[in-house]
């Protein structure tokens, strides 16, 4: 009887130690499933973590039969051709005829394409053997910055630049008289507003008018001013059209390149470094 016993017990014992040695390997197993799962999440790139695709070039053509481009493949930044250029870009700050930012503004940048850019490269080392340097006003203006232009011209109460811009001029004759366009060239990518900068003075040199004034005073051959400010208009003249850019007759600051590689092409991407993959 004892012998059963004691058989009886070591059974109960050996039944209770394999139980429990199954419990522990079960939930060695659980605890391996787990980390498994903690260390797959921590690992695991989320679906909205991926890089969207870079935007296609892409070329249409509007409503009023214009070819549009968002593709900047052939545009620099005009400082990293000219770097000591000077940059007062007026329509991304809210001093300028509108008195806002301009739509497309991103950064205060000036952009060209690169022929445009290494003709006023040209430009550069030529006025600086005369004592001065660029400053640049504007240059690339995106198709929306032209709409935005659009759109102000048709709003006849916001004359808030009026004073500073256009005093000689009413507001609905601005887009009648061509001040305001549809399409500007400086949206094909290879026209410039700019000014000279006196290395001496360390001022602007006077011009005799303001940039973006709509009058009469604009024009470059202008002769009602002083001597020194239409001589100072034609040494910018000179400098620009010895190096293959065409002046504007209504605007003494405004240069296209003669041999524009887009004469027909508007094109639509911002004005910001990104745009030029900087």
């Amino acid at each position: 009887m004892k012998t059963n016993l004691l058989k009886s017990v070591l059974l109960a014992m050996m039944l209770a130690m394999m139980l429990a040695f199954a419990g522990c390997g079960s939930g060695d197993q659980n605890t391996g499933s787990t980390e498994e799962s903690v260390q797959a999440t921590e690992t695991a790139e989320p679906a909205d973590a991926e890089e969207a695709p870079a935007e296609e070039p892409t070329t249409a053509v509007s409503d009023d039969g214009v070819t549009l481009s968002n593709d900047a493949s052939d545009f620099v930044l005009i400082t990293d051709e000219v770097p000591d250029a000077i940059l007062e870009i007026r329509y991304y700050s809210t001093y300028n005829f509108v008195g806002d930012r301009i739509d497309g503004y991103e950064e205060p940048e000036a952009l060209l394409t690169k022929e445009a850019a290494a003709a006023l490269k040209e430009v550069s080392d030529d006025v600086k053997k005369q004592g001065y340097r660029l400053k640049i006003y504007d240059a690339y203006r995106p198709q929306r910055a032209v709409t935005n232009f659009v759109e102000w011209a048709k709003d006849e109460d916001d004359t808030r630049m009026k004073e500073y811009f256009y005093p000689e001029l009413n507001k609905d004759v601005l887009f009648p008289q061509g001040y305001i366009a549809e399409h500007s060239g400086h949206s094909r990518g290879s026209t410039v507003d700019l000014t000279l900068f006196d290395m001496e003075t360390e001022k602007e040199v006077d011009m005799g008018g303001t940039f973006d004034y709509f009058g009469e005073l604009s024009h470059p051959d202008y002769k009602d001013i002083t001597d020194e400010q239409y001589e100072n208009r034609m040494i910018l003249r000179k400098a620009m059209t010895d190096h293959g850019f065409n002046p504007l007759a209504e605007e003494w600051w405004h240069f296209t390149l003669a041999d524009e590689p887009y004469p027909d092409t508007y094109f639509t991407f911002p004005v910001n470094s990104e745009s030029v993959g900087k």
